[in-house]
């Protein structure tokens, strides 16, 4: 999947991919588990990044996915190149500092590593939430636009938790739609590749939506294809994806960074920015700098 591009480019598109990832994640954890019903009748349209919700956040805060995110991503810089072992230990030390939100499958792979050292989980079949999806954006940066390395490091960082056919489907989906966005193709192109992993698993035909927003990855992947492939420009995409409701912290990390990879930083509204904790903005711009500069697309330049 090579397509014409320039580093500068990606590099906007990347930080895009990832602030929008984490906008995602604190705008929609404020109506996480609610209905869109609820959200409809306590908030109309809702579309600011307040705070609040089940878990009681500040504006601004995020939640697992983000945090898991950069977990990866601090491991990738300190390591100087890919080690699982690495990532596998800096989730054991989020773990152990009482997160504000773990999922069960991701607390239960993690602590399976802190007690037993085990880098991949068995074969579970209901393993097949999306927490292996939700944090898979380094490993796409860090591995632009080389596919090989993108399916093995995808994988391999998702087996710490999740290892689940259902949930690696999505997650190499998701990371090939994200290298495709980094190096500007287009949605049609984008589509056609959705079109492709739904052939191959009909239970994520996402036309006609059926509106379910859960945590489980096929409904998750459901709602990020719906309003990604629905709204014409970043916040289009955002919005109609957390006014769905459930597991809308997830659905909102993961349309984030699929809009902002596709619209770039230009597209992200000042207004949600500058109502993000500026310490993680500011992680996110160095080490989106650092996967790039390292990245196979990096090097080549």
């Amino acid at each position: 999947m090579f397509y014409k591009y320039n580093l500068e480019d990606i590099r906007d598109r990347a930080r895009a991919a990832f602030i929008g990832m984490a906008i995602g994640d604190a705008l929609g954890a404020t109506v996480e588990f609610m209905t869109a019903t609820e959200i409809a009748s306590k908030y109309g349209m809702f579309k600011e990044i307040i705070g609040g919700g089940w878990l009681r956040l500040k504006p601004g805060q995020v939640t697992d996915d983000t945090e898991m995110a950069l977990c990866i991503a601090r491991a990738i810089v300190k390591s100087q190149g890919w080690s699982l072992r690495a990532i596998a230990d800096n989730f054991a030390v989020w773990l152990k500092s009482r997160p504000v939100d773990c999922g069960d499958t991701c607390r239960k792979g993690i602590r399976a590593y802190i007690l037993k050292g085990q880098l991949e989980s068995p074969p579970n079949e209901w393993d097949a939430g999306n927490g292996a999806a939700m944090r898979l954006l380094p490993a796409v940066l860090f591995s632009v636009p080389d596919g090989e390395l993108l399916n093995r490091y995808i994988i391999e960082q998702a087996h710490i938790t999740h290892n689940n056919p259902v949930s690696d489907a999505a997650c190499l989906c998701l990371g090939q739609l994200l290298h495709m966005s980094l190096c500007g193709a287009e949605k049609s192109r984008l589509k056609r590749h959705v079109e492709g992993l739904v052939s191959r698993f009909p239970a994520f035909a996402y036309v006609p939506y059926r509106g379910l927003a859960t945590g489980y990855v096929v409904d998750t992947m459901q709602t990020v294809f719906n309003w990604f492939f629905r709204g014409a420009s970043f916040e289009e995409c955002m919005i109609g994806t957390v006014n769905q409701g459930g597991d809308a912290d997830t659905t909102g990390a993961i349309c984030g960074m699929l809009a902002g990879s596709y619209y770039g930083m230009d597209s992200i509204p000042r207004r949600w920015i500058k109502k993000m904790d500026t310490r993680v903005i500011s992680e996110i711009e160095l080490t989106v700098e650092r996967l790039i500069t390292e990245s196979p697309a990096g090097r080549m330049m």
